[in-house]
């Protein structure tokens, strides 16, 4: 049972109850992990912009999943798990792959580099080392993809904390940790 309840868009504001009425026309429902946002507009949009902005980056759709995978993974989220094996599927990760991400590596060897580099960052607390960073930048990560991943896991770890914190109801196929 939730812990922090969702927001109903029913007894949201004006601005919340459109917000939430262009999420669920841009992708056909309002998860409750946004529903629980909702609680904080401004975590809301701030989310939802933070998000948009980073799908134009340079990381592609399935580079993007992976990342959710492996950082959900490294942070316990089964909300979020749940949600990117969903979504992953749909930017053309395999099952194999899917599996392969949460396990902190792929066999494509950027994709490898970003999810290990990602793991890293989240299991060190953002602490890393010059053999770190060189062990991504020798499969072809540059800075500017360095500094991508770092947003996602920023982005990743907002959305796992407030699930461990909320207790989110699964509104996806429920992944087992």
């Amino acid at each position: 049972m939730a812990r922090i309840q969702p927001l109903n868009r029913n007894n949201a504001s004006a601005p919340v109850a459109a917000t939430l009425d262009a999420v669920k026309a841009k992708i056909g429902v309002v998860p409750n992990l946004l529903t629980t946002f909702a609680n904080a507009p401004a975590a809301l949009n701030g989310y939802l912009a933070f998000s948009e902005a980073l799908t134009h980056g340079r990381l592609t759709p399935a580079q993007r999943e992976s990342l959710a995978l492996a950082i959900g993974q490294a942070n316990s989220c089964q909300y979020c798990l749940s949600a990117h094996t969903l979504v992953g599927k749909g930017a053309g990760l395999s099952p194999a792959a899917i599996r392969e991400a949460r396990d902190g590596h792929a066999n494509d060897p950027v994709i490898d580099a970003l999810v290990k580099l990602a793991v890293k960052i989240v299991q060190q607390r953002g602490v890393l080392n010059d053999e770190d960073l060189a062990e991504a930048r020798s499969a072809g990560v540059d800075d500017g993809l360095i500094v991508e991943v770092i947003a996602h896991v920023a982005l990743n770890i907002l959305t796992n904390y407030t699930n461990h914190i909320a207790a989110t109801d699964i509104d996806f196929p429920v992944v087992q940790l």
